[in-house]
């Protein structure tokens, strides 16, 4: 029997390390070269590019809440400004030229009461021409509660008025109210969704990734909240908020209320996809170069299934502007003086000053407009966190 030849004391290292080529292997366009090298979230940003009305949306949701910040300085009157001489009246039209050169302006306005139903009825006045000002001084105000000044991108003439979407029935000027109630409509979502994220996604995480005791009780928790209907729950939670306590200790308790109530649907979501994804090879290897839990859950499995996250959020922060709308029209959340889309409706529940005075019915508008865009450019991302597809 003829021996072995001898093994070799060192054997060749035959794995280069040079970094990858792929130009070596396969000569590519520029184009195609444009797309293999791109990121991930590059590959994202040029498939959501592609859809044109979830990017309008984005666009529209942009420019909303970059109002928020500048409120004071975009509304023509302080949100509590009183023009008692112009109660509920009808919006003015904004007129661009005049005598052939910009210069835009509003009529005046004139009211007679009628005595039949003793109503004002308002008259535009042709020969009183009430020219805007823009970049002037006007009603005072503290900038976010802070800082006083009276600098507004726009007012009315003087002794003029600027009602563009009309007052309401204590001379209030509804576009400014609109504004300001911005500040407050729009963030409740932000601040309910943050919560909400940090309850589904931590006890979700925990429950489908160590299963067990964690999993049973979680679940049972889930099951009990998820029972409970959302609208009376938010009523009753409402209504035992004390009436001493301050506008924006209200504003937080309905945040964390409507925060509570939207985690369950989030966090069973979670469970189920890190249930099937635990087991996968990747997580294996994660575990076995030394990766810890934090690190599993954040930055191997989470971007597994993020378009599923943007959809819940995208679903989730409408949801939490409509409940919070809907608590103020009711009168069990916020109240006067803090001005939103839903305390504004609330003046709007007679139905005889709706016909009277519809433009009361005005802050319903952006209500249904974030809604859409959220909807529209939550369909644009959920796709887009797909780039492979």
């Amino acid at each position: 029997m003829n021996a072995l030849p001898p093994v070799p004391s060192s054997l060749a290292h035959y794995v280069s390390t040079a970094p990858f080529d792929v130009k070596s292997v396969q000569r590519l366009s520029p184009a195609q070269e444009r797309v293999y090298l791109a990121s991930q979230w590059r590959l994202m940003w040029w498939k959501f590019k592609r859809h044109r009305l979830a990017v309008l949306a984005g666009l529209i949701l942009l420019v909303l809440y970059g109002t928020i910040p500048f409120s004071e300085f975009l509304a023509p009157y302080n949100g509590q400004t009183r023009n008692t001489e112009f109660i509920r009246s009808p919006p003015q039209r904004m007129h661009f030229f005049h005598e052939g050169r910009f210069a835009p302006f509003v009529y005046g306005e004139h009211f007679t009461l009628n005595l039949k139903d003793l109503n004002r009825d308002y008259a535009l006045d042709r020969t009183e021409v009430q020219h805007i000002r823009f970049f002037c001084h006007g009603d005072r105000y503290r900038f976010w509660g802070l800082i006083a000044a009276d600098r507004h991108l726009m007012c009315p003439a003087r002794d003029g008025t600027l009602f563009l979407l009309g007052s309401d029935r204590l001379g209030r000027d509804i576009l400014s109210r609109m504004i300001y109630g911005a500040r407050i409509s729009l963030t409740v979502g932000l601040i309910g969704i943050s919560i909400s994220f940090l309850l589904g996604i931590t006890i979700g995480g925990l429950a489908g990734y160590y299963g067990g005791w964690f999993d049973l009780i979680s679940q049972r928790a889930i099951e009990i909240v998820h029972s409970i209907p959302h609208i009376p729950l938010w009523l009753a939670l409402g209504a035992v908020m004390p009436v001493t306590w301050s506008p924006m200790l209200v504003y937080f308790g309905i945040t964390v209320i409507l925060g509570l109530m939207d985690w369950t649907g989030l966090a069973r979501a979670v469970r189920a996809k890190l249930l099937s994804l635990r087991e996968e090879d990747y997580v294996l290897a994660a575990r076995l170069m030394g990766a810890g839990t934090p690190r599993v859950l954040f930055r191997h499995l989470l971007p597994g299934f993020i378009s599923h996250l943007i959809a819940s959020a995208t679903i989730t922060i409408p949801s939490m502007i409509l409940g919070e709308t809907a608590l103020s029209f009711l009168g069990l959340g916020l109240r006067a003086p803090v001005i939103s889309w839903g305390v504004m409706l609330n003046e709007a529940q007679n139905m005889n000053v709706v016909v009277l005075y519809p433009w009361l019915m005005l802050p319903v508008v952006p209500v249904i407009l974030v809604i859409l865009a959220f909807n529209f450019l939550g369909d644009g991302l959920r796709d887009a966190a797909d780039p492979y597809h």
